[in-house]
């Protein structure tokens, strides 16, 4: 029997541009706060990165605490679109926060300046907007294959917005006249950017009701909400009084939770460490203009992975294999480009590069399905659901991934020996570039493999509904 389906093609092109807004944060982030910092404001690497190490503690805490409150949210705009729309207007204001470190400050308080700015973004308002954004995937559906295109247009959004944001950042502090009042005009007109879209995304899909949730239609649920007092609004909100520490319990207990939070955060810091590659362009390679160059490599391949990623995972019957395979795909892919770099062929290293971000795609894309898949073994397994907590993992994920990544970058960095807006660096320098941008993505990509040799959460939901017949 086919499946009911629940949105129009506008829905779906609508939420996929959501992730328009969380990448003008993240990319912007990602690919440019770490050389702003060191070359444009003067900061050292190694005191940014533990800085941005010890925002990440702040971060656990929070991803957990907005899921729960997510779950526990009850108004006529539903449970996540709230928190995705008002949180993003925080997201906007800190962002340009971090481009606007005033010059005339001492050296300590504009540290002080950039962990305060810093821990707000990601800890408080990026959580919350980010946590609800991936949430609506199991609250605007119950339709698997809607999920997993949910997720592909998402992220096609997600990767075509990172791949613009690095290929004309560069030119567009330049235009803007270069050094600090630059970046600060770019980090205002990318906000600006992200409120519209987040805004529409929020406006351009509706939540289901718990009725339409639990898989009732519409007299089904008139019948049991006459007949059956468990089902109204209060009872349902006294059912979802969960405590934190329970919310906590609920996710480390299922092990599918565990596996994709550790592959997310994994698929982050690989992110993260490749965005550094702005620093391999300019002292490996000698062409800062690169970056974007790469980023097309990355970026366009995963977009159309994206494309194909619903039909293949219909084709192989899920997501366990395909998601498997392409990864195997992916991280042979990222050794060629080790082998490449060392070979010093730019051309092959932008050929194995588009092959193995082909690979990742199918994982990108159908990672909120396999997460509403995950919250829904425990729900099967614990008679609670529990969403936005589960959605929790991807902001996590995204955060502590990224942050981990960029705060590695700038130890290594300090380790060896970097000096921040140097023509030349030592070859102590040079060696750990290459470490940072050719060996780690290869090795996250590898460790990330090995997990999803292991999720199949599909397969254990399906032995759950045959023993609960």
């Amino acid at each position: 029997m086919q499946e009911k389906t629940y949105l129009k093609w506008y829905n779906k092109v609508g939420y996929g541009s959501g992730d328009i807004a969380g990448n003008v944060v993240y990319a912007l982030l990602s690919a440019f706060v770490m050389i702003f910092l060191t070359d444009t404001v003067g900061m050292n690497a190694g005191i940014v990165g533990t800085l941005i190490a010890v925002s990440k503690l702040f971060d656990g805490v929070s991803d957990i605490f907005f899921g729960s409150l997510i779950d526990k949210t009850h108004t006529r705009m539903g449970k996540a679109r709230p928190w995705m729309l008002y949180g993003y207007f925080g997201c906007a204001i800190t962002l340009v926060a971090i481009f606007c470190i005033p010059a005339d400050l001492s050296a300590t308080a504009q540290y002080a300046w950039f962990f305060i700015a810093y821990t707000l973004l990601n800890a408080g308002f990026y959580t919350a907007n980010n946590i609800a954004y991936s949430a609506l995937t199991a609250l605007v559906t119950r339709n698997n294959h809607e999920r997993v295109q949910m997720g592909s247009i998402r992220f096609m959004f997600a990767f075509g917005t990172s791949m613009l944001i690095q290929t004309i950042t560069v030119g567009l502090v330049a235009r803007f006249g270069g050094g600090a009042a630059a970046w600060r005009t770019v980090a205002i007109l990318y906000a600006i950017v992200g409120v519209i879209s987040n805004t529409l995304s929020v406006f351009s899909v509706k939540e289901l009701t718990p009725e339409e949730l639990a898989g009732e239609d519409a007299s089904q649920a008139d019948r049991k909400e006459k007949h059956d007092p468990s089902q109204d609004p209060a009872q349902i909100q006294k059912e979802e009084k969960y405590s934190l520490i329970d919310a906590f319990g609920l996710l480390i207990r299922n092990k599918y939770y565990l596996m994709i939070c550790g592959s997310y955060i994994l698929m982050q810091i690989y992110t993260a460490t490749l965005n550094m590659g702005i620093y391999y362009m300019t002292y490996v390679l000698k062409n800062a203009s690169l970056l974007g160059v790469f980023s097309w490599a990355i970026n366009i391949p995963m977009i159309v992975g994206l494309l194909f990623t619903p039909t293949l995972v219909a084709k192989w019957g899920g997501m366990y294999r395909l998601n498997l395979t392409g990864y195997t795909i992916g991280t042979l892919g990222r050794l060629g480009v080790v082998i490449a770099g060392y070979l010093g062929s730019v051309p092959l290293m932008l050929a194995c590069t588009a092959i193995a971000a082909f690979g990742m795609s199918p994982l990108q894309g159908d990672m909120n399905a396999l997460i509403a898949t995950c919250s829904e073994y425990t729900y099967l397994t614990t008679g609670k659901r529990v969403d936005g907590t589960m959605y929790s993992c991807t902001s996590l994920g995204t955060k502590l991934g990224g942050g981990i990544g960029t705060a590695l970058a700038g130890w290594l960095l300090a380790f060896s020996g970097y000096v921040g807006g140097a023509q030349v660096q030592t070859a102590s320098c040079i060696n750990m570039l290459h470490i940072m941008y050719l060996w780690m993505p290869m090795c996250f990509n590898l460790l990330i493999t090995l997990i999803l040799t292991k999720l199949n959460v599909e397969k254990a939901n399906e032995t759950l509904r045959a023993q609960a017949r």
